[in-house]
């Protein structure tokens, strides 16, 4: 039979998803804290341009006679010239300043340094901490640089226009941590919003990374103690004393919006806040351009020929959709990492559980596993699966002895089990659509209605593009019990069928 030809090959192997780091929590040593008396209440956010809170408002979008511009800014400091310009696009919400983004100047070829933005205008760990050595300790750690930066700026922008981060700072503000459809990351979504998005994991990760920032939040007193510059700079001003929750997680979101993974740099220089950087530059999944440390700067080479007035753009990494959404605010329809992960368990009340886990083990898979369905690749999943899945179902202790004398990973298939098989994994994929409020075709009408709220319509793009996989699987799965004789529909026992999630 052609579907029992279809095993599990001796080499599988997954790339881990892509996540943050965020610390657990550090033993209590520095006591230094209660010697310190509350000096200062939290800061509020008054202003609706204002995100990274500070005690000095900064309005985005002042007087542009009487405020320098962030490129003027970056030229007085020592950008050379470069083949880029800030323009503007307007925001979806009237009530907020317009987004700006960064677009050639000139025409550009394949291979032309867009900008060149000297180490002096980026912002890394080595310059928040002062010390390579300690920011090497914090990241050894596992404490993360977005909570880093975020206390930095948040610090800096307390200092107003003292600062020399100010328009930065202040382009930030204006920037509000949107993204390309000038929407904010979900984290900042309230509850009904978040609700555009039942049915997806995506739901269940926003939660799990806000609880992830809150423990972030409960460590930045152990990171302002540990960061002598940090210390000697605000020295009454504990980060938990001086700003709420609430205005650290907007900063986090800020910063988690552009911050630039740099390669081959030490851990101290390895996560930047580059200006000219996202979020003035777009993210696009099939670009080749990166932003690279080179000697002394933090270049951009264009992977694509630009007219004047094009908007830049970037690679975001392999990223798929529910990370996009989470970390910048938008959706690539696209995107060619797109992926939904579906997690299949070796049942551990089996009586031959330790043995299947073995043959599992040998053939590249674990007693939990992860699979991940790409968009357009759905077919090749279901097969992928359906050999971890058919070892679950072997029952008879003989087979069972069979498959682990084998050289190969064979399993023996008879028609009920492959039936059985299958029609576990469609109803697996029945369920998920199931627990969806909307249809797919639903989702299509509503993203013709031009009148979607921003945030409304990225959520509707991104369960619209879960339910098309999920879809597109079961109708793989379906074509291959199709493919079954017809005396495959007889009952077939599977006590210590395999558990998928």
């Amino acid at each position: 039979m052609e579907l029992s030809r279809h095993f599990v090959s001796d080499k599988c192997f997954f790339s881990p998803p892509i996540r943050y780091s965020f610390p657990p929590a550090l033993s209590t040593f520095f006591a230094l804290r209660k010697n310190h008396r509350r000096r200062r209440s939290f800061c509020s956010v008054s202003n609706p341009d204002t995100l990274l809170a500070g005690g000095d408002t900064v309005v985005a979008g002042a007087d542009k006679n009487h405020e320098e511009d962030l490129k003027s800014w970056m030229h007085k400091h020592g950008l050379p010239p470069c083949k880029v310009v800030l323009k503007e696009r307007p925001s979806h919400n009237d009530s907020l300043k317009p987004i700006h983004y960064v677009a050639a100047s000139q025409d550009l070829q394949v291979g032309d340094v867009a900008f060149s933005v000297p180490n002096s205008l980026v912002v890394t760990l080595e310059r928040v901490l002062g010390n390579e050595t300690v920011a090497e300790l914090l990241t050894t750690n596992k404490l993360s640089e977005l909570a880093c930066l975020a206390l930095y700026l948040m610090y800096e922008k307390k200092q107003g226009k003292k600062s020399f981060w100010y328009p930065y700072i202040r382009e930030l503000d204006r920037q509000r941590g949107r993204g390309q459809l000038a929407v904010e990351s979900p984290l900042l979504w309230s509850e009904a919003e978040l609700d555009y998005l039942a049915g997806s994991p995506i739901k269940a990760e926003v939660i799990l990374r806000e609880e992830a920032i809150k423990k972030e939040y409960n460590e930045l007193d152990t990171v302002w103690f540990m960061a002598g510059s940090l210390f000697q700079q605000y020295p009454y001003d504990i980060p938990t004393e001086a700003f709420s929750f609430e205005i650290f997680k907007q900063a986090f979101a800020a910063i988690q919006s552009c911050v630039v993974h740099l390669q081959k740099v030490s851990l101290a220089r390895r996560f930047a806040l580059v200006p000219l950087g996202p979020p003035l530059l777009a993210y696009q999944s099939n670009s080749k351009a990166m932003l690279t440390a080179v000697d002394g700067a933090v270049e951009l080479i264009v992977d694509r020929p630009y007219k004047t007035g094009d908007p830049i753009v970037v690679w975001c990494g392999p990223q798929p959709n529910s990370k996009l959404l989470i970390n910048y605010g938008f959706v690539d329809e696209n995107n060619s990492n797109d992926r939904l992960v579906i997690e299949a368990a070796l049942n551990t009340e089996d009586p031959q559980y330790q043995d299947k886990r073995m043959v599992a083990q040998r053939n590249g898979k674990l007693s939990l596993q992860v699979f991940h369905v790409y968009a357009g690749k759905e077919r090749e999943a279901v097969l992928e699966m359906l050999p971890y899945l058919r070892l679950g179902y072997v029952s008879d202790p003989s087979e069972m002895q069979s498959v682990i004398s084998s050289q190969g990973p064979v399993c023996p298939v008879s028609p009920c089990m492959e039936r059985a098989v299958l029609d576990q994994l469609a109803d697996y994929f029945k369920t998920r659509l199931a627990g969806y409020p909307t249809t797919l075709a639903e989702d299509e009408s509503m993203l013709a209605d031009g009148n979607l709220t921003p945030k409304k319509r990225v959520a509707t793009q991104l369960v619209r593009l879960e339910k098309k996989m999920l879809h597109t699987c079961l109708k793989a799965t379906t074509d291959f019990i199709n493919q079954l004789p017809d005396h495959s529909i007889s009952p077939c026992p599977a006590p210590y069928a395999p558990l998928l999630k």
